[in-house]
């Protein structure tokens, strides 16, 4: 079982319950001002308790978790989702994230047929 205690970093926790990767990414996210522990945005070092609402955003997506047991070492995913209540709002429908955009056909930059005829047009040599 995971070393569970009365107080845990921030950045420890949200690694250790798996929702970043690394504990550094979890760090990264903290100094970037995300995370925000019970409204109050807070360092990677700042010590959680149970009964904490977190509100981050990673992956373009915002979480909002309430901490219900504190761990410090990296547990499996079924253990993992036993330590917080998710509040998050549910993810964006795929049809909703942004694709790579289609242009008509015709706009945007020319073509290199369409750049001589512009040439020729001007008078310019074609090169």
């Amino acid at each position: 079982m995971a070393a569970e205690q009365a107080s845990a970093r921030v950045d420890t926790w949200l690694w250790s319950v798996r929702l970043t990767k690394t504990r550094s990414l979890a760090s990264e996210v903290c100094r970037a001002g995300h995370v925000k522990v019970n409204g109050t945005r807070v360092k990677p070092a700042r010590s959680l308790k149970p009964g904490d609402e977190i509100h981050f955003r990673h992956d373009g997506r915002d979480r909002v978790v309430v901490v219900t047991r504190v761990i410090t070492k990296r547990v499996g995913a079924p253990v993992a989702v036993e330590c917080y209540i998710d509040k998050s709002p549910p993810p964006p429908a795929k049809d909703q994230l942004l694709g790579v955009p289609v242009r008509d056909r015709g706009a945007g930059r020319p073509t290199k047929r369409e750049r001589r005829s512009i040439e020729k047009l001007f008078g310019r040599p074609s090169q």
